[in-house]
Order: C-alpha cells, then sequence, then structure tokens
C-alpha cells in the first residue's frame, strides 16, 4: 500500500453513500493511500474523518490526523506502536481496524464503516436506553474492551461518543488513538493527562502507569450515561469534573438495581479493586462462560439488541 494523499478537486459521490456525511470540499483529497475518498464524515480534536471506499468497494472510515500532531516524531512512534497493537484486536464489538501509515505526510488510520450512530447521539435524539438495551450495551463494550485488552493495549478515552450503535450491536472504536496523541491540558491548568474528565479515571490525573482498570472505569460511566442521559459526574469544567472523579461518588441514581452493584464495582477509585474487563463480562453473562470463549454467549445475548430509531450518524472525530 502506498502511504499518500491525493490532494482534491471535484470528488466523484454515489447514491448508496449520500446519506453519510457532507460532500467534499474543494481542499479535502480523493485518495489516501489506495483508498478512494467519497465523503466528509466529520472534524475534531484528533483530525478529519472520512468515508472511503478500498478497492473492493467495502466501506471504510478514514481518520486522518491533524498537522501539529503530525509534525511530532514522537507521535508518529507512538501511533506506529498503538495501531500495530489495535490491528491485532478481534473484530467483535470493535470497528476492525484495517491500515493504518505513520509514515504518510499525515498519518491515517482506516477502520471499517461502522454505519449507527454515537451513543452520546442517540442518548441526545432518544433518551435513555431500555434496561434490556443497557444491559446488551454493557455486555457489547465489556466484550470489546475484553479484546483491545487480550491485544496487550488499552482504550484511554472510552466515551459515549466512541461507542457506535449498529443494528447488530455496539461498536467501540478509537481505542489506542488517545494514548497515540499524548496528553490534554485545560487551558488554565499545568496538570496534564490522557483521556475526557467526567469519563477518566482518577489515576489518569496523577500517573503515567495507565491501564486497562481506567477503561473499566470509563465503562461504568458509559453505562451511567446510557441509563440517564447524564455523565455519571455532572456538568462542569474540565478541572471541576476531575475533581469530582477524585472526591466524590459517582450518580447512580436511575440504573437498573440489576446494574447497579457492577457499575458501583467498575466505579472504585482504586484500580486494584475494579473487576477486569473480563470479570465484568462473565458477571453480566451470569459467570457461565470461560473468558477466552465468551463470544458465542456474547453473540446470543446481543440477539436481541434493537437499533435506535434515529437516523444513521457518522462517527464523531
Amino acid at each position: 500500500m502506498t502511504c499518500s494523499i491525493a490532494d482534491a478537486g471535484v470528488a466523484t459521490e454515489t447514491a448508496a453513500v449520500d446519506r453519510h456525511g457532507s460532500p467534499l470540499r474543494a481542499a479535502d483529497p480523493v485518495a489516501i493511500g489506495d483508498f478512494r475518498v467519497l465523503r466528509l464524515l466529520g472534524e475534531g480534536g484528533m483530525g478529519t474523518v472520512y468515508l472511503g471506499e478500498s478497492s473492493t468497494g467495502r466501506l471504510v472510515a478514514i481518520k486522518v490526523i491533524r498537522p501539529e500532531y503530525a509534525s511530532e516524531a514522537e507521535f508518529r512512534e507512538r501511533f506506529r506502536r498503538e495501531t500495530t497493537h489495535a490491528r491485532q484486536v478481534a473484530g467483535f464489538c470493535t470497528a476492525e481496524v484495517l491500515d493504518a501509515c505513520p509514515d504518510a505526510e499525515f498519518p491515517y488510520l482506516v477502520t471499517e464503516f461502522v454505519p449507527g450512530p454515537t451513543l452520546s447521539k442517540a442518548v441526545a435524539a432518544g433518551g435513555p436506553l431500555s434496561p434490556a438495551d443497557l444491559e446488551r450495551l454493557g455486555i457489547g463494550v465489556a466484550s470489546a474492551l475484553t479484546a483491545i485488552h487480550a491485544a496487550g493495549i488499552a482504550h484511554h478515552d472510552l466515551t459515549p461518543s466512541n461507542v457506535l450503535l449498529h443494528p447488530a450491536g455496539p461498536r467501540v472504536i478509537d481505542f489506542g488513538i488517545a494514548n497515540a496523541l499524548g496528553t490534554t491540558a485545560p487551558a488554565d491548568d499545568d496538570a496534564v493527562w490522557i483521556g475526557t474528565p467526567g469519563y477518566m479515571a482518577p489515576e489518569q490525573a496523577h500517573s503515567d502507569q495507565i491501564g486497562a482498570a481506567a477503561d473499566v472505569f470509563a465503562w461504568a460511566g458509559v453505562m451511567a450515561f446510557a441509563a440517564t442521559g447524564r455523565p455519571p459526574f455532572g456538568e462542569g469544567a474540565p478541572d471541576v469534573l476531575l475533581h469530582r472523579t477524585l472526591h466524590e461518588e459517582p450518580d447512580l441514581s436511575g440504573l437498573p438495581v440489576g446494574m447497579i452493584d457492577m457499575v458501583r464495582r467498575a466505579f472504585q477509585k482504586e484500580p486494584d479493586a475494579r473487576p477486569t474487563a473480563g470479570e465484568v463480562l462473565l458477571g453480566l453473562l451470569g459467570g457461565t462462560e470461560a473468558e477466552d470463549d465468551s463470544e458465542p454467549a456474547v453473540a446470543r445475548a446481543l440477539d436481541g439488541w434493537r437499533s435506535p430509531t434515529v437516523l444513521p450518524m457518522p462517527p464523531e472525530a
């Protein structure tokens, strides 16, 4: 594969993808590596996301990293390391990583395209999930985290914006990207961290030894949001949310009774006190399956998943 991005002119559009994203702008590329670029899906802190198509006609999501990151050699090395591991993650309940090019002028990551809204947009449009769909969401996201951790990486920034609601079940995206991008700091604070305040674990604010346990904490935050429509530590500036995460307990009112115990355990302040993602998964499945052979049980559990009624929406950049 060639690690290249072709500058744009007028892009070809197909009716099959018109409902996803927006038409390309004059400055957007028409090709990235071996992929044809079809539509603009979104822009955000990490870069720009495009809908693309492989030579075989498979739809993909292409994330092109922002120039300020691309100019840093340290970022490119982290990106290379994280995406190498990400390509080893089993594709069940995740968006499969298909390709990555850390050596391009603007590094990019290619994943399967997952039609469906993010959890954050679905809840904003349709309200909290039903108890049954919440349980299926918890199982799907815990299954994805188990696979991610088995590949030797952690997500580091699991939020409702990184969970897509595919018609066949939830899919976790952007695993490993936060660690490759490095730290985030509020404008008025000297502290630095990796993660999103309100969902990041306490240790993410004061330690460089951040592992899988932080993802379990974030899993609990995602469950609380999906059940109530509220972030677990409320709204506020990053430093306010961080203080609440470190010193206060999350608001679990509104969670179904059957989910509260597992969410509370996952919200423990100390990493070693939390269950692993595999333990969360087995607990939600009833503890009847071996941790390394839970996929059939997860598939059965997701059998009744109901796709959101809101229109399909692209991933958030």
